[in-house]
């Protein structure tokens, strides 16, 4: 579907993201299905479901917030950095200038100093300094009165209006005071020019030090965007050339030097080196590429030169389709936030309609002087009501959290993902590729001459004496890879992989027959081989086979496959073959459980190979020899008894099971489809990363409740202390200086709390174990 992304400079509240809300509903025609998302942390509105970019323009002005259509986001973050480099210096300024006027008139009142208007000298000295004071609110909050100008034309309010109406009427009731005293009691004649210029000061440095504190929620986003370059060096018949990313088409061939970044994704031709892939899968360890293996946009080339063939687009690489997706998430919205945007519709409204009451109250039966009270009661429950902490407390940890997320190699399709894995109390992990590598790889080789030693010792049988002399393991592995070539099976992969492990010289191949479901015969080198299961032996009439059977049952209580190798008639060797435990499974798996999370293995495989597995990690649930059908059972039979479950698998041969399950975990694989099909993907190979995730996870809830407490309980509190209920029982009355230094901490504080996920110590429960 169509996707429109606009940048709306003058969002700044919960409200704002409400009115927006509405004015992209009122988008949709009939049978037009519209979809909206708006990200408050980064003010842009994305619309799905229309083309004409010019409609939702048009919407947004007539809602009173103009906005710009992002094309490029990576040209599009760098002015939206420098737009906000530059509000951050003028605000700051602005607040300097106001405070530089406030302050002294604060002190003036606050040292004793007359504040009322009693005489002619008293008007004229007043009178200066409300001009002073109209001029600076004309500078200083000038982009207050153009939003709130903006909002009421589009018949609406929102937070501006509040900030102009109480800086407004401080200031109208002061002026007034100053130019006919009389019309006024004596006891009222008090001026409140400080209190103008006092609150604009502040809202406008707290929007300062949100802006600063702002800029590092989407610095993830930033660096991945960074990781895009813009030319390189294609190849051709003429020689090498330097072009534009945007002349590269898929089939050319890239040259890729020392210490640069790959331009769009590729597969390797010619070349070896050393690629850093830690800013897309987290790993820190670079990966060796040679010929046939694939390369991602965005990773850096640590060592060595490759030429590739580019395989994608720059708006279709991995790198690419990342970037999209953390934007997206941190755009989304979270079940837990929905309440602040019903809120948030009715919020301006209701709080001018309670400042209005309040004041009239204070004024009919308010204490002396009524109509300074209700002055003072009007202008600070305006400033104080302000919903910018609302507003911000759940997109923020959002925004920062996705991020976060992002440099952990972790992809997060949506918020609503993030809020459910912070309830999983069930963890369902598969087997092959998650708690294993997924690759069949030789662990152990033992050789004729160390079986009938050990039966030696034992007291057993010796070797066959017409047995042939003991072939070196390097030439056992080279014949045994020679003949493999001809296979398709899975174990002659790992044999050819260990042949290549140890650098040998692999042979051609006489003849060769494969034994379906036992294992093969092969002329190689003027010998005949034999290897396979322990049937085929005894079909072959191997000698010595016994020989072998104490490190064949050692394997097979490990859960490895053992391959009996016999040459010219004789055992010559076992070959253990397994696919390796990844090396940090343990330790993840004791940090889910030490969560509080059940932790069940899954798998395909047989009973007696799963079990082993799961008891060298320390899962104890073991459900083995399982079709896709009975995995999505499984998966149904937890969630019928109450428990939050989260599948991890390989996004593909899992499917069913992950879309079943409250939370589908890609692991690993980081392709397309686990990208595409999956609610998070892990692109690390770690398993660590999935206990990581969690702990994210329930972090980044703990925030947003913080976040949405704090923001609750000031605007639930600050109200009516603003509107003077504990005045009867005080004598106490909030100052409108003081709501608005509240209000700009408010907000600044629901910033920095949310920027306290990038810091965030991930893996501390495994490493402190």
């Amino acid at each position: 579907m169509d996707k429109l992304t606009f940048y709306v400079p003058t969002m700044n509240c919960a409200s704002c993201v409400a009115k927006i809300d509405k004015a992209m509903a009122a988008l949709a025609s009939d049978g037009e299905q519209v979809e909206t998302s708006v990200n408050l942390a980064d003010k842009q509105v994305t619309v799905v479901g229309i083309a004409q970019a010019q409609r939702v323009a048009s919407a947004l002005a007539n809602a009173g917030y103009p906005g710009q259509q992002v094309i490029d986001q990576q040209l599009a973050i760098k002015e939206r950095q420098e737009n906000e480099r530059k509000e951050y210096h003028t605000r700051l300024w602005q607040s300097m200038a106001a405070l530089a006027l406030g302050v002294p008139m604060m002190l003036w009142g606050l040292l004793g100093y007359e504040m009322m208007i009693n005489s002619p000298a008293q008007q004229v000295g007043w009178g200066i300094m409300g001009g002073l004071t109209f001029v600076l609110l004309i500078t200083t909050g000038g982009h207050f009165y153009r939003g709130m100008y903006s909002a009421l034309k589009a018949g609406s309010a929102n937070m501006d209006t509040l900030i102009v109406l109480g800086t407004s009427s401080a200031w109208l009731y002061s002026m007034l005071v100053v130019v006919i005293p009389q019309w006024f009691p004596a006891d009222t004649r008090h001026v409140y020019f400080e209190a103008s210029v006092m609150i604009l000061g502040l809202i406008n440095l707290g929007h300062a030090m949100e802006l600063r504190a702002r800029g590092k929620t989407s610095e993830a986003v930033s660096k991945l965007i960074g990781l895009q370059v813009t030319s390189a060096t294609r190849v051709t018949d003429a020689g090498d050339e330097i072009v534009e990313i945007s002349a590269i088409k898929i089939g050319d061939k890239l040259r890729l030097k020392p210490g640069e970044r790959v331009a769009l994704d590729g597969d390797v031709l010619e070349g070896q080196a050393l690629i850093n892939e830690a800013m897309l899968t987290g790993e820190p360890v670079p990966v060796e590429k040679q010929p046939e293996d694939k390369l991602s946009a965005g990773t850096v080339n640590e060592n060595g030169s490759l030429v590739y063939r580019v395989t994608a687009k720059q708006q279709q690489t991995k790198l690419a389709k990342i970037i999209e997706l953390v934007q997206q998430a941190q755009t989304s919205k979270l079940p837990i936030g929905r309440l602040t945007d019903k809120i948030a519709a009715y919020f301006v409204p209701v709080v001018v309609l309670i400042a209005i009451v309040a004041a009239i109250v204070w004024f009919v039966v308010g204490p002396a002087p009524q109509l300074s009270h209700a002055l003072v009661v009007l202008t600070t429950v305006l400033i104080i009501a302000c919903p910018c902490a609302l507003g911000l407390a759940t997109p923020m940890s959002i925004m920062v959290a996705v991020g976060r997320a992002a440099q952990m190699g972790v992809l997060l399709k949506n918020g609503e993902a993030l809020q459910t894995a912070s309830k999983v109390t069930t963890v369902v992990l598969d087997k092959t590729g998650t708690i294993t590598q997924g690759k069949p790889a030789v662990t152990d080789v033992v050789t004729i001459a160390e079986m009938t030693r050990d039966n030696q010792l034992a007291g057993n049988q010796g070797v066959d004496n017409e047995a042939p002399s003991p072939l070196s393991e390097d030439k056992l592995i080279a014949l045994l890879a020679s003949a493999q070539q001809r296979s398709q099976h899975p174990l002659a992969a790992a044999m050819i992989t260990e042949a290549k492990r140890r650098e040998l010289v692999l042979g051609e191949v006489d003849s060769f027959n494969n034994i379906t479901g036992q294992g093969i015969v092969a002329k190689v080198g003027g010998h005949t081989l034999v290897a396979g299961n322990l049937k085929l032996m005894q079909a072959e009439q191997i000698g010595d086979i016994a020989l072998a059977s104490s490190h064949v049952s050692d394997f097979a209580q490990v859960g490895k496959t053992p391959i009996y190798c016999a040459l010219d008639g004789h055992l010559q060797a076992v070959v253990a073959i397994a696919d390796p435990i990844k090396a940090d499974a343990q330790a993840a798996v004791a940090a889910l459980l030490q969560q509080g999370k059940k932790v069940v293995l899954l798998s395909g495989d047989n009973q007696h190979t799963a079990t082993a597995v799961a008891q060298q990690v320390g899962i104890s649930d073991v459900i083995a020899e399982v079709s896709p059908e009975q995995k999505l059972a499984l998966i149904e039979a937890r969630q019928s008894k109450g428990e939050v479950v989260a599948m991890v698998g390989d996004g593909i041969n899992d499917a069913p099971a992950l879309a079943k399950a409250d939370v589908g975990i890609a692991m690993g694989s980081g392709t397309d489809v686990a990208i595409e099909s999956a609610g998070i993907t892990l692109l690390s190979e770690r398993v660590m990363t999935l206990a990581d995730t969690f702990m994210l996870a329930n972090a980044t809830m703990n925030n947003i409740k913080q976040n949405l407490f704090g923001a609750f309980i000031y605007n639930t509190l600050g109200i009516p202390v603003a509107a003077g209920v504990l005045f009867p029982f005080t004598g106490w009355l909030l100052s409108p200086v003081v709501a608005g230094a509240a209000m700009a901490l408010s907000s600044l504080t629901v910033v920095t709390n949310a920027n306290r996920l990038r810091g965030l110590r991930l893996g501390a429960i495994s490493h402190e174990k």
